[in-house]
């Protein structure tokens, strides 16, 4: 047999770079002859010539395997491949065109036949977050800054940013960068809604607003509905898709906020970095926002979505008052009338159904109206079932709570009660929620009060959260833990003022262990908040200052000693003031 041995193997591929949102069109027909000296190559295969700079001999290495038959005979009669050339002088000829290509196209041109990017994933931005922790140990300074990075998107009404809240918490500096775009905007906040996770923000450069087409809204999707969820996830630095479809809607629990509102529950990946990302139908509209994902080791892929009801409610609120408000509620904690023994002793008729009131807030408006023991028959007209909820689509119902959350802060709603077996209605002017132990801070720094060492603050979810980590509610003292999940705040300025901790000196021997403990009055007057205690300390002329705390604890100081103290223990610790600034005002 005459001529070289073929060496055996495999053809290699021609390797293309993927995306996720386009793909490269079919390679234009490309021949030859054996009268033409030519080279075939692929788009892939220039993107390796245009390595130049590469020695002959790796070059020969890549090109392994069968040559490639040519479909003209050769003179000679073999079936060699066609003699090689040096990738910096490859020339291409195209079936039915005799224009020989010397040099290689630019890059801008072999993009040229990529399928056109889908347009709304235009408006999907990649949000810069710089944020500055307060420090709940140390209140009188912040934590060390950090950085994070989350998605966002542009919605129609006037150059606005759509995020997630916990994306932009404590910030410093927020910046936006356009997909394809190698630019970061500075963004301004334009509102924070703490209960939904939402925040809106602005960008006031003109070229960012440039060649973008807001999002479009859908309506609420079904059961088994395709959504898919873009973002910039953990990863990587490009866009990123994952689809899935509908699995759940219910009220859930917002865990940011410490909230229970409308909410999807969808089986695509929802990563670290997806928040404030869109979630779209299959007709290319926002249908929510992801923002919180299950991790446990029982489940996988169980995201969830912030649905648009809830979007269009932080939207409309911010258009309405110039400022997020809030998500109002009827201030109260209820019972299932399930039981029917337990209806019957109620006084309920048969047909009647609802719900039986265990406890009313004192601060909110329905306390003037509903009584304990009231049974709600509906709101706003809506029949409420002996379980709580209320009809909500063909085959669905839901908590009734979904029906206030869809209220504004100072609107009125109708309710009807059943009262010692007399239906009664009324007219209620909704508000928001106050705890007595706030689920959030609103981005403002800890309150505090330092006295002979003494740490006082208030007590709040993030102070726990910082004092006890994410298990708090495991984690933190009884008395704290009873308080926050059953007290109710008999007015709207109270607090639950602790020792936070005691700073070490002479003054305080014997109570360096004390460490968030409440206090329940100062020289037998009852302590109702952090300023109510300061204003009584600074302005106390008894020989001592005496702290009533839990557990039957008291602290008694010498007040001039104590006040003496105070400024040598600020010195010491390079505290600027012994009192915060809004104690001042």
């Amino acid at each position: 047999m005459s001529g070289p041995k073929r060496k055996r193997g495999r053809k290699p591929k021609n390797t293309l770079a993927e995306t996720m949102d386009f793909q490269l069109t079919t390679n234009p027909t490309i021949s030859s002859s054996p009268s033409d000296d030519v080279t075939i190559a692929s788009i892939a295969h220039n993107a390796e010539a245009s390595a130049d700079a590469s020695p002959p001999s790796k070059v020969a290495n890549r090109r392994r395997g069968r040559p490639r038959k040519e479909t003209g005979k050769p003179e000679n009669g073999s079936l060699s491949p066609p003699p090689r050339r040096n990738p910096a002088t490859t020339t291409i000829v195209v079936a039915g065109d005799s224009a020989r290509l010397n040099s290689e196209p630019p890059l801008q041109q072999r993009w040229e036949n990529a399928v056109r990017v889908v347009p709304s994933m235009d408006a999907v931005v990649k949000v810069f977050c710089v944020h500055t922790e307060p420090n709940f140990s140390l209140p009188w300074q912040r934590k060390r800054q950090y950085s994070s990075s989350s998605s966002g998107f542009i919605i129609g009404g006037g150059r606005r940013v759509l995020t997630n809240a916990h994306s932009v918490e404590h910030y410093t500096q927020v910046k936006l960068k356009k997909r394809g775009s190698d630019t970061k905007y500075l963004a301004t906040v334009l509102a924070i809604g703490t209960e939904c996770d939402i925040a809106m923000l602005t960008v006031n450069d003109d070229e960012f607003w440039e060649g973008i087409s807001p999002l479009e809204f859908g309506s609420l999707p079904a059961l088994q509905d395709a959504v898919t969820v873009v973002g910039y996830p953990i990863g990587g630095d490009t866009i990123s898709v994952t689809s899935g479809v509908v699995s759940r809607m219910e009220i859930l629990s917002y865990v940011h906020g410490s909230t229970e509102l409308l909410g999807l529950q969808i089986d695509a990946a929802i990563n670290s970095g997806n928040s404030g990302g869109p979630a779209f139908n299959d007709k290319g509209k926002c249908v929510g926002i992801a923002f919180q994902s299950l991790k446990h080791e029982d489940v996988e892929n169980i995201g969830y979505v912030i649905p648009t009801p809830v979007i269009t409610h932080f939207i409309q609120d911010y258009e309405k008052s110039g400022e997020y408000t809030g998500f109002p509620s009827l201030g109260i904690e209820w019972q299932k009338m399930e039981n029917p023994d337990l209806r019957k002793a109620m006084g309920m008729a048969s047909d009647q159904k609802g719900v039986r009131i265990r406890r009313i807030e004192p601060t909110s408006p329905e306390f003037k109206f509903l009584k304990p023991s009231d049974i709600i028959l509906s709101f706003d007209g809506i029949n409420i079932a002996n379980d709580g909820t209320v009809p909500f689509r063909h085959g669905e119902r839901i908590g009734f709570s979904y029906l206030v959350s869809q209220k504004y802060t100072g609107e009125n709603a109708v309710v009807k009660v059943l009262r010692k077996s007399q239906i009664l209605e009324f007219n209620i002017k909704l508000t928001t929620h106050k705890r007595l132990i706030p689920a959030h801070i609103k981005g403002k720094p800890p309150s505090y009060y330092i006295i002979a060492g003494f740490v006082f603050t208030a007590i709040s979810v993030p102070y726990l959260r910082s004092e006890y980590g994410k298990e708090y509610e495991y984690e933190a003292p009884v008395k704290l833990l009873d308080k926050h999940l059953h007290s109710m705040a008999q007015s709207v300025d109270e607090q639950l003022v602790v020792v936070s901790q005691v700073l070490v000196a002479d003054i305080n021997i014997g109570y360096e262990d004390i460490v968030n403990t409440q206090v329940l009055a100062f020289n037998s007057k009852p302590v109702k908040n952090l300023k109510g205690l300061a204003s009584m300390v600074e302005s106390c002329s008894d020989e001592f200052l005496q702290f009533d705390l839990e557990y039957q604890q008291i602290v008694v100081l010498q007040t001039e000693t104590a006040k003496a103290a105070t400024l040598d223990i600020l010195t010491t610790h390079c505290i600027p003031s012994a009192m915060s600034e809004d104690l001042r005002t």
